[in-house]
């Protein structure tokens, strides 16, 4: 009797355990174009759906990637991005793009993507790029991966990893990446830690990068620039 209640209780919890790890792996329609309307119809992903039987080719649509971005800059870089905010079509489908264009030297700064990997490939110029894995065990570092990519290599950035791409040339250079992600999100190191809004304690960061409270006073009053 003991055995067989034992038994029952494993398959009850596995199907219990089963149940409430089901999703639906990908969307159950073929779209749902973006709309800043409440009453159109169905909300999915975060964004209001488009009623289908007015959505147009325009939906799908985006030009202008093959202007340049302006890299007059304090990092000499510009990031034009492709995602569900301009390109309403992309709601529901995971993806999204973007264009990197990077001055002699041009920094795109070390940051984040809380909610994509990326995958970058180079057309014009050497850039130097790198991610770094997150906290390892005790006693050890966190390791950085690099590698010199040039027009034709390709690169990715694992999801939520700091990383970064540097000019490492004395022309232009661009890339294109893509981003399993709709709406991927950045979050640029330096501009969230010394530049938020309000700041963050001096004396926090101070102690979190064991340097004198001026250094930070000094970061905290620089402006960073934002180049997405």
């Amino acid at each position: 009797m003991a055995l067989k209640l034992f038994v029952l209780t494993i398959a009850i919890l596995a199907v219990v355990s089963s149940i409430s790890h089901a999703s639906d792996p990908s969307p159950l329609q073929d779209f749902c174009v973006a709309v800043n309307d409440s009453m159109a119809a169905v909300f999915v992903n975060g964004k209001i759906c488009k009623d289908p039987k007015v959505v147009n080719a325009d939906d799908f649509f985006k030009s202008g990637l093959n202007i340049p971005g302006n890299t007059s800059n304090q990092v000499g870089s510009a990031v034009t991005a492709v995602n569900v905010g301009n390109l309403p079509g992309l709601n529901t489908l995971g993806i999204s793009l973007v264009r990197i264009d990077y001055a002699p030297y041009g920094l795109n700064p070390p940051h984040t993507h809380p909610r994509a990997t990326e995958v970058l490939v180079v057309l014009e110029g050497t850039l130097y790029v790198g991610f770094v894995l997150s906290n390892p065990g005790p006693n050890m570092k966190n390791k950085l991966f690099t590698k010199i990519l040039k027009p034709g290599d390709v690169f990715v950035f694992p999801i939520g990893l700091i990383h970064f791409q540097f000019n490492i040339g004395k022309t232009t250079a661009v890339a294109f990446a893509g981003l399993s992600s709709q709406n991927p999100g950045v979050i640029t190191i330096a501009n969230a830690v010394f530049g938020s809004d309000p700041p963050i304690n001096a004396d926090v960061l101070a102690k979190a990068f064991q340097v004198d409270k001026k250094v930070i006073d000094y970061l905290q009053s620089q402006f960073w620039w934002d180049n997405n």
